[in-house]
Order: C-alpha cells, then structure tokens, then sequence
C-alpha cells in the first residue's frame, strides 16, 4: 500500500491518520467471529474488571501479567452491586476487551496483523523496526459500554526516543451514537502529560509531568466505516464516550514499537524472555 505525500504530511501534523477500505469486510467479520469464539471458550472465574476511569484502583496480577497472553476483562457495569454480583446480561455482551497478545498467540489474529499491506503503512510513516508489542480486542458493548477517557498511547507503552503508534481498525461502523474515536488534531506537539508504570511493591502509579488538563474544546470525532483503519500517533490525545446506544462498536487496535529504541523495565506492559515483541513482516 502506498501513501500519498498528502496522507504522510496529514499525520505529521495531525498525529492521525484515517485510511478507510483498508481491511476488508470479510477480514473484519473473521476477527469478529474468533473474538466470539474465544469469549465463548472464556471460564468466567478470573473476574478482572476494566476501566480508564479508576486504572490504578482496578488493575490486577491478571492484568500485569497478560503482556504475553490472550486475557478477558470485563466492563465496569457488567456485574450487579459493586463487581461482586453475578452478571447482568449475556457473558458474550459483558466482556470490555481481550489482550493483550493475540496478534502472538492467535492465527487468525496474528494473520492479521501481519498483512503487508499494514507493514507498508507503517514503514511509510517512520517507524524503521517495527515490532508488534500489544494488541486488544474492543467490543463497545450496546448500552453499557465504557467511556475510554481522554489519553496518550505513549503513557502506558513508553519508548526512549518516543515511538509508540496506534492501529485501530473499525470492525464496524463507528458513530458518535456507539461511542467512535475523538482525537485532538496536533495535540502530540506538546509532548506527554504522564506515564504508567509498575512500582517496587508490585503495584501500578501515574507519574505526572504535567497536570493542566485536557482542553475543554478542540477534540473532533473519528466516524468511520467499517474496514476503515487509524493510526494514531503515540503521543495524540484520544479517547471515546460511553456506548448508550443498542449497537456495538468493535475495533481492534494494534500498537507497535520501534525495535531500536529503549522500552524501559517499569512500563505496565512486559513480556517474558520467551517472548519478545515481534517484527510485522
């Protein structure tokens, strides 16, 4: 796939890039049916609830250690009383997402995510070694799906000199009624407002460099149709609203590394020896 010099420039000085008819329907409706059936083999058992909105209270060893693994966590509404109740609703439409290695561990993933084309992208966007370090499986459920707040990718997948690059691809259409992408276009100038990172004692903080707050004006909304791939910029301000409506919204999001800068030892995110980040190709 080759980019125009009009795509390249937008993304520099947008931070975002929107590629519509970029997978295919058929591809799309091939992640969505795996998700399906890996939610279908899930044992509800391990209860690992996510959130953007209280992260440090919420994670967990089972969300420490999914770096390496293919993990289900739950949204917040899911479950009646205070997480501790039984579910609301079908488990299938309970689940917030699946990480964080599928594009590892899974064929029809991996295959995925390693299509040419997508490595195209990439290298055309400056990325000279790029390894493929996290994946997540976003489902958007109908009426309850979570509101992700505003954030910077390169927060929680910190690289020295910064490299992180989002790829999020709509599995569906995705409107401001089902709770789409909103991004703050050339928000990743001003570099990174903090960083989450494992402590000593095993737990996770927010270390915050700078805590001015998001603008109150300027973010505009990402709709885009289904097959339709963006890029963010590590660095770019994004997030989505809560999904009220009766539609899902599933996505799936690629984040990718440059294999030649330094990913320290205190980002949330590792994996084992056994298993480092791969390349695209």
């Amino acid at each position: 796939m080759k980019l125009s010099h009009q795509q390249i420039d937008g993304y520099g000085r947008d931070g975002f890039l929107v590629v519509e008819d970029f997978a295919a329907a058929r591809d799309c409706d091939a992640l969505m049916a795996r998700a399906g059936e890996l939610v279908d083999a899930f044992d509800p058992s391990q209860v690992s609830i996510f959130s953007t909105t209280d992260q440090e209270h919420l994670t967990d060893q089972y969300f420490l250690d999914s770096g390496d693994k293919i993990r289900f966590f739950f949204e917040e509404n899911a479950f009646d009383g205070d997480g501790d109740g039984e579910l609301r609703q079908d488990k299938a439409l309970s689940i917030n997402k699946i990480g964080h290695a599928m594009h590892d561990l899974d064929p029809v993933f991996e295959k995925f995510s390693r299509a040419p084309d997508l490595a195209d992208v990439v290298d055309q966007l400056g990325i000279s070694d790029p390894r493929a370090l996290q994946s997540m499986y976003i489902f958007k459920q109908p009426h309850i799906g979570g509101e992700v707040v505003y954030h910077q990718d390169s927060t929680f997948l910190y690289t020295e000199p910064m490299s992180v690059m989002g790829l999020w691809f709509a599995l569906e259409d995705a409107t401001q009624d089902n709770g789409c992408l909103w991004v703050l276009p050339g928000g990743h100038m001003d570099g990174i407002k903090s960083r989450f990172v494992r402590t000593g004692g095993g737990g996770v903080e927010t270390i915050v460099h700078d805590a001015s707050g998001w603008p109150g004006d300027g973010f505009v909304p990402v709709e885009v149709p289904k097959g339709t791939l963006v890029v963010l910029h590590g660095s770019l301000p994004h997030g989505s609203k809560p999904n009220r409506s009766a539609l899902s919204r599933h996505a799936y999001t690629l984040h990718v590394i440059d294999g030649a800068c330094d990913y320290p030892a205190d980002n949330w995110l590792q994996r084992g020896a056994d298993m480092p980040a791969r390349g695209l190709r």
